[in-house]
């Protein structure tokens, strides 16, 4: 790991302007996305929140980049705690069901569901849990179980919840219909 480079994440920020230009930098230096996954993986690591941030932006444009970290995303998913983390993993696993020239294996899926059903269930942030809940409802298409449960997990009362969350409720139960 080059120590410029986990210095340059280290000092990032939530700010998009700060995420662009370290999604650029990889854009413009692909040898370094090696060390932001590796980052962004070790959720011990105090700035794995910072690099899964520019993660997210580089999976968003060029998902094929990501390909060869695919198996080692799913082994990890069920390691991440932090919120600010989560919420940039659960839209990468979105950005990966979505993604038409993606096939994942059975183990992968098993592993995206288990994680983002936890996820769902656990969480208290409107974002983590949209992302969740439309990743659980794109692999429902395949694993019929999927949306079962999901439909179960969403029928609950949610009136304690923020309006963000519970419109991405009334979306998914909407489509599972």
């Amino acid at each position: 790991m080059n120590s410029d480079y986990y210095h340059q994440i280290a000092k990032s920020t939530a700010h998009r302007k700060s995420r662009d230009e370290n999604k650029n930098f990889i854009f413009e230096h692909p040898e370094f996305l090696k060390g932001l996954v590796e980052i962004a993986f070790q959720t011990k690591d105090k700035n794995h929140h910072k690099a899964c941030w520019i993660l997210e932006l580089v999976c968003e444009e060029r998902m094929d980049l990501f390909y060869p970290y695919i198996d080692e995303y799913c082994n990890v998913l069920k390691d991440y705690k932090s919120d600010s983390a989560i919420r940039s993993v659960s839209k990468i696993g979105l950005f990966l069901v979505k993604n038409k020239k993606i096939q994942l294996t059975e183990i992968q899926e098993g592993k995206i569901i288990e994680t983002f059903l936890d996820w769902l269930i656990l969480s208290n942030k409107a974002a983590n849990a949209a992302y969740s809940m439309r990743t659980l409802f794109i692999l429902g298409k395949k694993h019929p179980w999927v949306n079962d449960e999901l439909k179960l997990l969403l029928s609950r009362d949610c009136s304690h919840q923020t309006p963000g969350y519970k419109f991405a409720v009334k979306d998914i139960l909407k489509r599972l219909k």
